[in-house]
């Protein structure tokens, strides 16, 4: 989001905020809209943020009747940064959550709008599975619903002294810092290897640890990034540089959005832009995390199953027979549920986690 703020910001101090109106639309809910008390909100993931803009915008566009659906991105789409939202009419100002875990700790606050009968938070965004410290599985607890497929590689900057394959053992023994120069993983230079994480709390980060077996990571890793931008300065040119990286979100990016700043074309994703940078992904113990090239670009379904990453929405468990809460079966059901939810079953839905890079999944709508 770095790069696209700077534009923003440029443009709207060089002429007028009308300019930027020529770039990617900005995410939240549309400027002047404040979501209703009955209204369908999430907060969460930075992975799949840009996914459910689309979402939400075809699904106001095509489902005419019933509460409307918006979603917070994890950073403000305007500064790039962390802020405070109102989620819905009534509700208390709050920290934008930024995250899956962030989103996750505020939803289990139980917000309820002013006159007590609504949440303030009806679903997270989660591009991790459900952990130990996260609310059990039951009455009081919360259900992770499958909603599509991404995966996980490390990406490097195309000039690099980082091999172009490494194993889940060497990805361990970077992160742990037992290895720290480039040779010592099949590099080309004696450089010191730079480590990156995006931030405590990110999904994205939790599972790929999870994937390369790594509890803590070691003092030479640097965690200070937002996740999923190639053109973070922090290692934009930088051959020493590694990071983790949602294949999703890299395909959205280098395949089917407009550079930051410009209009997107009809056959480009309306919302977010190409953030990748120099950036290229490299594979994991000897496969790639793609097939296909250019716009057929997509995850290669073969890729390691360790780095497959399933993206949910997390929803209060509820008594319903799918334990998803009978308000939210329309959206997020099973295609084999009685009631079929619109995610799931469809075909706009289905077209927009392929254009925004993710893999539909049969097990859309089952919770765990």
């Amino acid at each position: 989001m770095r790069t696209l703020v700077k534009i923003v910001a440029a443009a709207a101090t060089a002429v007028s905020a009308v300019a930027v109106a020529a770039g990617p639309a900005l995410a939240d809910p549309p400027k002047g809209t404040t979501p209703k008390e009955t209204d369908i909100v999430s907060v969460g993931a930075d992975t799949d943020e840009y996914l459910f803009d689309q979402l939400a915008y075809d699904y106001n566009r095509t489902v005419k009747k019933g509460p409307r659906l918006y979603s917070w991105d994890a950073l403000n789409p305007v500064t790039g940064l962390t802020d405070s939202i109102v989620t819905k009419t009534g509700c208390t100002s709050i920290a934008r959550p930024n995250g899956a875990s962030a989103g996750i700790t505020a939803f289990d606050a139980n917000a309820k709008t002013s006159d007590k009968k609504d949440f303030c938070i009806d679903f997270v965004r989660s591009s991790r599975g459900r952990s130990s410290s996260d609310p059990a599985k039951g009455k009081g607890g919360v259900l992770f619903v499958a909603l599509a497929k991404d995966a996980i590689s490390y990406a490097t900057n195309a000039t690099s002294n980082a091999p172009h394959n490494l194993t889940t053992a060497q990805l361990n023994a970077i992160y742990t810092c037992i290895d720290t120069q480039w040779t010592q993983v099949g590099g080309s230079s004696t450089a010191t290897i730079q480590p990156f994480l995006p931030q405590t709390g990110s999904g994205l980060r939790t599972s790929f640890l999870k994937a390369i077996g790594v509890g803590t990571p070691g003092s030479c890793v640097n965690s200070s990034v937002q996740q999923n931008e190639g053109t973070d300065p922090q290692f934009a040119n930088n051959p020493d540089a590694l990071v983790p990286y949602s294949v999703a979100k890299y395909i959205s990016q280098r395949y089917h959005s407009a550079k930051c700043g410009a209009k997107p074309t009809s056959s480009q994703n309306r919302f977010g832009c190409d953030q990748h940078g120099k950036f290229v992904l490299n594979d994991v113990n000897g496969t790639s995390p793609t097939t296909g090239t250019g716009s057929k670009t997509v995850i290669n379904s073969h890729f390691n199953a360790a780095y497959i990453n399933i993206i949910y929405d997390v929803v209060r468990w509820a008594s319903t027979k799918d334990n998803i809460p009978s308000y939210l079966e329309p959206l997020f059901a099973s295609p084999f549920a009685k009631v079929k939810g619109w995610a799931c079953t469809n075909s706009i839905a289905r077209q927009d986690v392929v254009s925004y890079g993710f893999l539909p999944t049969p097990f859309c709508g089952t919770g765990s």
